[in-house]
């Protein structure tokens, strides 16, 4: 008879402690305590349909947005479960202006900055669309035992310890990565443990799938257009046309490109020259888990982890993927 082996996250974060001598298990707590959170927006997004949280809370956030009910909910719950950890001693998140400080005294002694999207897709919300959590874990560079300082949240993505996403979709599943390979586990509701089900991701090197919203093809720089034509040419020998697919939702596109190989684009336009993602919560977060999974993420002429922000909720374009795919569009528009 065969037996099945079952790996719950807590015990493979356990595992991997090793990975990190300079810490003593605070990572681990505060993975264990964003989980929590991230486990109690399951079970609301699954009664959406059922409860008094769709529609609009009748308010914008930060980026001018309108919020749903539901990001609200999310960016509450989150923020109560980060300062219960008290490994955060501050935080970023796409629904407030103003970056948040915890000043008990545990908090600061956190070694942590924890910057987030707790409800990425939003616009989703009302028509049963997958969405998500994206979220990105820094060492603190301020002495600890004193409230976290402007240049804790202002550092380049290549000194992220880790970083994740949760996709609410047909089921829960969340991705993330310590920078040792990128993990992937599904939320089995019946125990109410997310469970390893996607061990060592690695992206495809090529792909068929574009994701890009070619509603604004017209405002595009010219090497991203030649770079769609290219992908829409009729070649046997590359397997083209290429397919578009285009949910509206980053971790949803992200999520089937790195699994299945495609590269998401949301390029600068005439309109939004600084392009539309945020770098430190969006963007960020998704090249690290490409890079870690073998693939690549670019504003187009440098690689993401490298630029340095000069606000938290600083904007850049954002090409990310199968690594063959972006390095074409990186050279159509170097080339335009």
């Amino acid at each position: 008879m065969k037996r099945y082996s079952i790996t719950t996250l807590n015990e493979f974060i356990i595992q991997r402690q090793a990975d990190f001598p300079y810490a003593k298990g605070e990572l681990s707590r505060l993975l264990y305590h964003f989980v929590v959170a991230a486990k109690i927006l399951h079970k609301k997004v699954n009664k959406a349909g059922l409860v008094d949280i769709l529609g609009s809370a009748g308010q914008t956030n930060v980026q001018g947005e309108e919020q749903k009910k539901l990001d609200v909910f999310a960016d509450e719950v989150f923020i109560s479960a980060l300062q219960a950890s008290g490994e955060v001693c501050g935080l970023v998140t796409e629904e407030n202006q103003e970056i948040i400080t915890f000043d008990d005294n545990l908090s600061r002694d956190g070694k942590y900055i924890f910057m987030m999207d707790p409800l990425d897709g939003s616009s989703n919300i009302d028509v049963n669309v997958s969405i998500g959590t994206i979220f990105s874990i820094f060492r603190r560079v301020s002495p600890r035992g004193h409230s976290a300082r402007p240049e804790d949240f202002l550092q380049e993505g290549s000194r992220m310890v880790a970083a994740g996403y949760v996709v609410y979709g047909s089921s829960t599943m969340l991705v993330y990565t310590t920078g040792h390979g990128v993990s992937g586990f599904t939320l089995d509701p019946s125990i109410g443990e997310f469970c390893l089900s996607h061990p060592d991701i690695k992206m495809p090197a090529y792909g068929t799938i574009y994701s890009i919203n070619e509603g604004h093809y017209i405002k595009f720089p010219d090497g991203v257009k030649k770079f769609i034509k290219y992908c829409q040419e009729n070649d046997p020998e590359t397997n083209r046309p290429y397919t578009s697919r285009y949910i509206g939702s980053l971790v949803a596109d992200f999520h089937r490109n790195l699994l299945k190989g495609g590269i998401f684009m949301y390029p600068q336009t005439a309109t939004a020259t600084t392009g539309k993602l945020r770098l430190a919560y969006e963007c960020n977060p998704i090249a690290f888990i490409a890079e870690q999974a073998g693939g690549k993420a670019s504003d187009g002429t440098q690689r993401i982890l490298d630029l340095k922000p000069e606000s938290v909720h600083q904007r850049t374009p954002f090409y990310t993927g199968s690594r063959a795919m972006v390095e074409l569009l990186e050279e159509m528009i170097s080339g335009a």
